[in-house]
């Protein structure tokens, strides 16, 4: 998963997790929160209140014969009320209370949330009741609840889309780093070394560090390709100085049988280090983009040539070769030289590794994105999946199922080494008992 997929998930679920805690806590809080409001409310109507009896008098509310009736004044709902009651004179004053009870209006009964305050006023005492219908309350605490989770859930979705914006941007000099250094890179001589544009510290560090072991590795690339360069030059001379003498000695009609064997053999060892040697400078050369693409070269003229050269080896072994490139495709900037030299090794391995009276087919095709695709298709025996990843490493022998050991040789990554010089990409599909496709796929 991706580092920027996964700061997203951990932000959803933290907000998920805070959704939910809000949801358990947010109740209690809540009814708090309304009690609290309505207790206030009931304080502030009591202020009122007394401060009318203050200005007006208490008889304004309650009239001061003895055992007058109480004042009640209640709203059109019967949700609120307001009483004064007149109390025996010993009663002692009250401090302000905050009850629930029931009280009964126009014959129903009613939960209320009631301020009860027994105050004296004129040398007599006086119980005011001011109450809020519970209803009200609980309604005022539904309002609240819901108010708060949508606030909550709506805050908690806002900040996961702005924490994904926000991860997004910040990592986008990462995505950069990946796609445009590393992905789209498949040579290090081909590594931009273009300082990445970013605010962040921590991504300018592993810019700077990610050039600077590129640096060290083109410098150790071009030491290796300096090296086999001048090896493989400096090998030949005495290749084919030995070369020269091992045939003069071949003609000195004193040598005996015995020794013209071992100077055969010793030919035949000479001549494949000397192929070796070629084949390393000509791997070396290319790498070092010693060839021009300065051509326009027609696949299929290529493929015709091929196969005249490799004519007698398929009629040797009885093996078919069809051709059928629809339609074919030039190239315009190439070298066919080397273009020659990969379709060849890939036919020549289509045929070194196929059985007797096998077929070999070379399809090419135009696709959809404007690539072209050109395979080579034998029924040979296949190549185990776990081979294939090293098929093209120089030197790497390995086992083919039963078999003896065989080796690939150079002829492959050869191959590799071209289609890379020519932009193309060429890779391997293989099924154990039914043949292999080599694949080169143009831009």
């Amino acid at each position: 998963m991706r580092l920027e997929a996964k700061l997203v998930l951990f932000n959803a679920l933290s907000k998920l997790l805070l959704v939910l805690l809000g949801v358990v806590v947010l109740p209690p809080i809540v009814s708090r929160v309304s009690v609290a409001h309505t207790d206030q409310r009931l304080r502030e109507k009591q202020t009122e209140l007394l401060d009318l009896i203050r200005r007006d008098g208490i008889s304004a509310f309650v009239r001061q014969e003895q055992n007058a009736e109480a004042y009640a004044d209640y709203n059109i709902l019967k949700q609120e009320y307001i009483s004064l009651t007149p109390l025996p004179d010993t009663t002692p004053e009250e401090p302000v209370r905050m009850l629930e009870e029931q009280r009964q209006v126009d014959n129903e009964i009613e939960d209320f949330r009631i301020l009860s305050h027994v105050f004296r006023r004129g040398g007599r005492a006086y119980r005011l009741e001011i109450g809020s219908s519970l209803a009200t309350v609980e309604l005022l605490t539904y309002t609240l609840r819901h108010l708060a989770l949508w606030v909550l859930v709506i805050g908690a979705l806002l900040t996961v889309f702005t924490d994904a914006a926000f991860a997004h941007y910040l990592l986008r000099p990462l995505g950069r780093l990946i796609t445009q250094k590393l992905q789209a890179v498949n040579h290090p001589s081909a590594f931009p070394f273009e300082p990445l544009v970013t605010t962040t510290a921590d991504f300018r560090r592993l810019d700077d560090s990610l050039n600077g072991m590129m640096h060290k590795i083109q410098r150790a690339f071009a030491k290796e390709r300096e090296f086999m360069s001048n090896v493989s030059h400096e090998l030949l001379t005495p290749v084919s100085i030995l070369q020269t003498r091992f045939e003069n000695m071949l003609q000195d009609p004193r040598l005996s049988h015995a020794h013209s064997l071992k100077l055969v053999e010793s030919q035949k060892t000479l001549y494949r280090l000397r192929n070796t040697v070629k084949t390393l400078l000509l791997i070396a050369n290319i790498e070092n983009e010693q060839y021009l693409r300065n051509e326009t070269v027609s696949l299929a003229t290529v493929l015709a040539d091929v196969t005249n050269e490799l004519e007698d080896r398929l009629a040797q072994r009885e093996i078919k070769l069809l051709v059928e490139l629809h339609p074919d495709y030039v190239l315009p900037n190439a070298n066919r030289t080397l273009l020659f030299t990969l379709l060849f090794n890939l036919i020549s391995n289509a045929i070194k590794y196929n059985r007797e009276e096998g077929s070999i087919t070379v399809t090419g095709q135009l696709l959809p994105d404007g690539r072209y695709r050109l395979g080579v298709h034998d029924t040979g025996p296949g190549i185990a999946a776990e081979n294939i990843p090293h098929l093209f490493d120089r030197f790497l022998r390995f086992h083919k199922g039963a078999a003896a050991p065989e080796g690939y040789g150079l002829g492959l990554p050869i191959a590799k080494t071209i289609a890379d010089f020519h932009g193309a990409d060429l890779r391997v599909e293989s099924t154990v008992g039914e043949g292999t496709t080599f694949i080169l796929e143009f831009a």
